[in-house]
């Protein structure tokens, strides 16, 4: 599987084994960059390359931590025939390409995700992107990786709880681009969150294809690509004023969208109890007690919005989305009828 961008070819290897990653580097000066959790889990699986280990959670994604790497890359002496590789998580992920694409102006990067979330959707695509105050993703770049291994054998480490936050978005690729998958997922739940072999290859193979497809005909989002953006205006509020997980956000948005989308008619209620009872099975929420001001002011600053209205993904059936401007007045609309307020 590959995206062909701008910036660089990237080819997606599906199923593949860490203990491969050196064939894939060359000869070329390599420096991993990867955090504690995922070294002490997966460090004696690394090639012998140098170690950048970076800390753990949200707020390390910022600026003081590309300021880091950059300190290490220059250390190490990286140049522009260099090879950075970031394994870990999204937020691994992020913080790696966007200090590796802004270093001297851009080096080679690449990924070993070891998260569910981060194989379907963050090591994917070409954004890297860091917060900044307290907001998602404001400062970012647009730069594709050499290649991405997924080894499907890193997800046995995985918590409960960080399993499903990566069904949230394997759950938001079905909903947006394939009707068929989305089917798949509910008759075949039990499996994929057990892990069985050959579902999570078709859950990952799936997931990725839908994902690849919209960022190869859109790569800078100027249009197809924000379809991607489905139960994030509202999941990403909901993350930063709620300190909730990614994708428990993002699911709670998704049915945000569903019902909005109902109530627009573009799609039936029985596709909204679906979605619904879809989520429930992978045990991520449909709704929760929010400050609702807090909630309103950070959807205000999502980099969306343009005047009183808002880029928001709606759905026209499972598997089929459409980009509409709708108002903030609307989305406040839709919160009040889902969420409780304190």
């Amino acid at each position: 599987m590959e995206i062909r961008g701008k910036s660089a070819v990237c080819t997606i290897m599906t199923g593949a084994s860490i203990g491969e990653l050196g064939d894939y580097c060359g000869s070329k000066k390599t420096v991993i960059v990867t955090d504690g959790t995922v070294n002490r889990l997966h460090g004696g699986l690394f090639p012998p390359y140098e170690v950048i280990e970076i800390g753990t959670g949200e707020e390390l994604k910022a600026l003081p931590a590309i300021e880091t790497l950059y300190e290490a890359f220059l250390q190490w002496g990286l140049d522009r025939s260099s090879l950075v590789i970031g394994i870990g998580g999204g937020i691994v992920c992020d913080v790696t390409g966007f200090a590796a694409s802004t270093y001297l102006r851009g080096i080679p990067f690449a990924f070993v995700p070891t998260t569910l979330l981060a194989q379907v959707d963050a090591s994917v695509g070409g954004k890297n992107g860091v917060n900044y105050k307290g907001y998602k993703n404001l400062i970012g770049t647009f730069s594709q990786p050499q290649f991405v291994l997924c080894d499907y054998s890193l997800l046995a480490t995985l918590p409960g709880p960080e399993l499903r936050n990566g069904f949230a978005e394997v759950i938001k690729q079905a909903a947006i681009g394939d009707r068929t998958f989305f089917s798949f997922l509910e008759t075949e739940r039990e499996k994929a969150l057990a892990l069985d072999g050959a579902t999570i290859d078709e859950v990952v193979r799936a997931s990725l294809a839908v994902k690849v497809r919209i960022v190869s005909a859109d790569e800078r989002e100027t249009g197809e690509r924000r379809k991607l953006n489905f139960g994030h205006t509202l999941g990403h509020a909901l993350e930063k004023t709620m300190g909730i997980r990614h994708g428990e956000a993002v699911s709670i948005g998704m049915v945000a969208a569903a019902r909005l989308s109902e109530a627009k008619g573009m799609v039936t209620k029985d596709d909204v109890a679906r979605i619904e009872r879809l989520l429930a099975h992978f045990g991520l929420p449909r709704t929760m007690i929010i400050d609702r001001e807090a909630v309103i002011d950070a959807i205000k600053k999502d980099k969306k919005r343009v005047g009183e209205e808002i880029h928001f993904v709606l759905l026209e059936g499972i598997g089929n989305a459409r980009v509409t401007a709708i108002t903030i007045e609307e989305l406040k609309g839709v919160l009040d009828d889902l969420c409780e307020y304190r």
